[in-house]
């Protein structure tokens, strides 16, 4: 599905917020305008790849496939709104393992009227690695220490999780597989197809490797500028829909950085090509945790925001329920309808407790009662 066309809310939304309108108006031509430049990203750094061999190729492709989240959190981060960032990266998960891995089994399951298969072999790996992540997040959560321990802890945490993901990119390069990236088993697909002295002149999208840089870099720039203006849009348009931080960061924020994958996602088991729809999906949750986590991190270093990885209570609950169903319904290699309708139903549930949830205080502060020193009367 093109969505080219939807590049002419780019200059709708600049010409919106230059005028300060309605900041939900500015939000929407934004969101609309990212969706695109989102995906042409995506293909520059395909069409990149296939200058530069399967291995570097897929190194570029897990690299940059989560740019545009990037991108627009660092915006966010540098507005402050941490809360929303951090929800973001909750949103980032389970809108890929719930919703874009649901649509894309229901997808193909009702095109197909029967089962489809794909390797469980290189799932089970994926899902290793976020239960892994999991922990990663769990641990600065439950902990109860004052805020600079805290943020010490996520920094700590942070380094071990970038450390994960950089060896499995090394297990990538040494394996001359490209197994993870949001396309990246497309470029493992064409290493057979392409002799070693082949001389690529062009890439699939009819793209020279000079084109690929200088759209790349176009986009990148544009989806810049488009961040900063959904950003300081985002805050306002909540209030006005009366919705809290973390659902404009889980169902709002998230969707919009992930919504070409997503589209991409289902593409893909419509053309039962269910390995390409998983790894772009399930691949790019384990990413948002191993690489876009981190990064976050060491940039509200930087910029001296309090971003650190203790996250809510329904926030840790979403992204262990979303990896355990995912493991459970892709163990088998099989998928159906069915499992996607309800990966689809446990989303939408989310969905209504995060719409509802008061203003809630990270989990580890539920446990001040327990780890609080006793008073002079030996009373907490």
């Amino acid at each position: 599905m093109n969505l080219n066309w939807l590049l002419v809310f780019i200059p709708i939304g600049l010409c919106l917020n230059w005028i300060e309108a309605n900041p939900l108006l500015v939000f929407l031509t934004s969101a609309l305008a990212i969706i695109p430049l989102a995906g042409l990203m995506g293909d520059a750094t395909e069409a990149l790849a296939t200058f530069l061999g399967p291995m570097i190729g897929g190194l570029l492709n897990a690299t940059l496939g989560n740019a545009p989240e990037i991108i627009i959190a660092s915006f966010a981060l540098h507005a402050g709104l941490v809360t929303m960032v951090k929800s973001s990266l909750t949103g980032s998960i389970i809108g890929n393992l719930l919703f874009g891995l649901g649509v894309s089994f229901f997808a193909g399951g009702i095109k197909y009227g029967r089962n489809q298969k794909f390797s469980s072999q290189a799932v089970r790996m994926t899902t290793a690695l976020l239960t892994l992540a999991s922990f990663g997040l769990i641990i600065p959560a439950v902990t109860q220490f004052n805020a600079s321990a805290t943020r010490s802890i996520s920094l700590e945490t942070a380094v071990v999780l970038f450390a994960v993901y950089l060896a499995y990119l090394a297990a990538v390069v040494l394996n001359h597989k490209a197994l993870i990236g949001k396309e990246g088993v497309k470029a493992s697909l064409k290493e057979k197809d392409v002799r070693p002295d082949e001389v690529i002149e062009t890439s699939e999208a009819g793209w020279s490797r000079n084109q690929a840089i200088g759209i790349l870099a176009t986009v990148t720039i544009a989806l810049a500028v488009m961040s900063e203006v959904l950003t300081g849009a985002i805050e306002p348009a909540s209030k006005t829909m009366n919705l809290s931080p973390e659902f404009a960061g889980v169902f709002l924020l998230a969707l919009v950085g992930n919504a070409a994958e997503l589209l991409n996602a289902v593409r893909f088991a419509r053309k039962d090509q269910m390995d390409l729809s998983i790894a772009v999906t399930v691949g790019a949750s384990a990413q948002v945790a191993l690489l876009v986590a981190p990064v976050l991190v060491f940039m509200g270093l930087i910029m001296g925001q309090n971003m650190n990885l203790v996250f809510t209570p329904l926030e840790l609950l979403a992204i262990v329920m979303a990896i355990y169903l995912t493991r459970t319904l892709t163990y088998d290699g099989e998928s159906s309808w069915l499992e996607g309708f309800m990966l689809i139903g446990v989303y939408v549930l989310f969905g209504i407790g995060f719409l509802h949830m008061p203003t809630a205080a990270p989990i580890n502060q539920l446990f001040n009662p327990l780890f609080s020193p006793p008073t002079a009367e030996g009373k907490p």
